[in-house]
């Protein structure tokens, strides 16, 4: 079977999260991370931030939304049935805080075949409610047997 490459450069619309204190709590606790910064407001502002602080890896909770339709869309063509995690790249920007809406927008920007595995690499950016980059993730996933 052939690999298909079509959707390389395909764009799909942003999605908006809103970051909200009980989120991050949750998110912090799940996580064993007992910073103020995470919790508490006043922590937080006394830190410099604007409002409790989200871990720098919850990202994957606002920005999975934009990315599932991506991996889903027919078009790019992966078979869920063979596929593996291959990695991911974060670049942090801006910090998240409680009450930031963040908009992030993926793009399908490689899709190749390499030793009988199809690769299949996103980027997306997410950004908050000032346009500020709070994000830059590149996703890989592998498909086995193509």
């Amino acid at each position: 079977m052939a690999i298909k490459t079509d959707a390389i450069g395909k764009e799909w619309p942003g999605s908006t999260y809103q970051v909200g204190r009980e989120k991050i709590k949750e998110y912090a606790t799940a996580l064993g991370i007992e910073n103020p910064v995470h919790f508490d407001v006043e922590a937080a502002r006394a830190a410099g931030f604007r409002d409790v602080v989200a871990p720098p890896m919850f990202c994957v909770v606002y920005a999975l939304p934009a990315m599932a339709p991506a991996i889903l869309d027919p078009e790019v063509g992966i078979n869920f049935a063979t596929m593996v995690h291959g990695g991911q790249v974060f670049e942090w920007g801006e910090v998240a805080c409680s009450g930031d809406e963040i908009t992030t927008t993926p793009k399908c920007v490689e899709i190749y075949e390499k030793d009988g595995k199809g690769f299949y690499v996103f980027e997306s950016v997410s950004v908050n409610q000032d346009g500020e980059q709070v994000l830059r993730a590149v996703w890989t996933n592998i498909v086995r047997g193509v």
